[in-house]
């Protein structure tokens, strides 16, 4: 990832990072997120309504997470180990871009004929477990950040040799942990929770594991570049088409897999059973786009020079002010693109492909603010890849290190 570009003692610049702002916005969205959840216990939000917020709340958060990227790739620069940027940060490369909807479509297809030919209660159990594992993770990072920043820590770093073949796993497994009683105590909540997640498979509990891999997912992921995100995008534009309108295989594999993939909103009571039925959207056509949109808010960072925090205050980059015209524009297009396909599927009462409609939407309100800017070229040149020539300099240094 790029460190970006950054000019001091200007007094723009110096509003931007005055440690007085407040995004009052992202605080919003906070709350709202909860209290749409707590509400949608007690009273039926009208679901369309309930989806649009929450997803658009979700979106802003997530997105203004991603902005430590910058901090921390800056940080990795620093030091010289842009293999290390981020501290686990993935960047997403072009011929993986290219790759997506074929690896897509073999897993999709895969959960298909494990459906129609195997126990549909086992392979839920054993997915439910693997993302019960992963979702006690995803727990764990988004709320602690609630914990204490003054806290004691302990730390853990050893180094483990193992029989196993290099080509499986590297020898020896290096051990970097520091943690505290928080966190001790964080992890146990969250796996607690996953456990009873596991066991009564509710709705609501669902939807908190989703909303966290929403949040974590596009928080810690770069597209890389505007045309790595528009490869990706165009490329997903028809997996999804072909998938929903060619084959039952996509609806098939929603309405029996029963996992946290899809975020469940509540319409109303059938007449005949009195039983609660659920609108889904899948996490797909939240984090997919949601990479979009982060990378764009990047790059409002980057045009508007925003500075570095450091990464002893990177969480205050969320609150920075600087202009947002990609993010915003983006955003208002992604949520005119889900509602065209609430729209749809109401009046044709058949399931959509989101993506139909999102894709041209965040691409298309993108690339018309670019033109109404005139940064078009700014837009295709702006990149957060790591460099050849940088990770070949800092792979012959480690070499001669070694």
């Amino acid at each position: 990832m790029t460190p970006p570009t950054t000019k001091s003692n200007t007094e723009e610049q110096t509003k931007m990072v005055d440690g007085g702002n407040v995004n009052y916005m992202l605080w919003l969205s906070y709350a709202s997120i909860v209290a749409l959840w707590v509400g949608s216990q007690v009273t039926l939000i009208p679901y369309v309504i309930h989806l649009l917020a929450l997803v658009m709340c979700i979106l802003y958060v997530a997105c203004h997470h991603s902005l430590v990227l910058r901090e921390e790739a800056a940080a990795a620069a620093e030091g010289g180990d842009y293999s290390q940027a981020g501290g686990g940060v993935e960047i997403l490369k072009a011929e993986d871009a290219y790759q997506f909807p074929l690896i897509g479509s073999v897993s999709l297809f895969s959960l298909y004929l494990a459906f129609k030919f195997l126990d549909k209660d086992m392979v839920n159990l054993l997915i439910g477990v693997y993302f019960c594992a992963v979702g006690c993770a995803a727990v764990f990072a988004t709320f602690v950040v609630v914990l204490p920043d003054k806290r004691q820590k302990f730390k853990i770093k050893k180094s483990y040799a193992h029989p196993l073949p290099s080509f499986l796993i590297e020898s020896p497994i290096e051990i970097d942990l520091e943690f505290g009683f928080g966190d001790i105590l964080l992890f146990a909540a969250s796996a607690i929770f996953c456990g009873f997640y596991l066991r009564m498979k509710h709705w609501s509990m669902n939807n908190i594991l989703g909303i966290c891999f929403c949040l974590q997912g596009i928080s810690r992921f770069s597209l890389g570049t505007y045309k790595i995100g528009a490869i990706l995008l165009v490329g997903l534009f028809f997996y999804d088409i072909f998938w929903v309108f060619g084959t039952e295989v996509m609806v098939t594999v929603a309405k029996n897999l029963d996992g946290p993939i899809k975020i469940l909103f509540p319409r109303g009571y059938a007449a005949d059973t009195g039983k609660l039925e659920l609108s889904l959207l899948g996490l797909g056509d939240i984090v997919i786009p949601g990479f979009f949109l982060a990378l764009l808010l990047r790059f409002d960072a980057h045009q508007a020079q925003l500075p570095l925090f450091g990464m002893e205050k990177r969480m205050d980059v969320m609150h920075a002010s600087f202009p947002k015209p990609y993010f915003h524009s983006a955003l208002l297009g992604y949520m005119v693109g889900l509602a065209t396909t609430l729209y749809v599927m109401i009046v044709f009462k058949a399931a959509q492909p989101a993506l139909l409609y999102l894709v041209p939407a965040c691409l298309g309100s993108s690339l018309l603010c670019a033109a109404v800017k005139g940064e078009m070229s700014d837009l295709f040149q702006y990149s957060e890849e790591e460099k050849e020539e940088e990770k070949a300099t800092t792979d012959a240094g480690k070499d001669k290190t070694e």
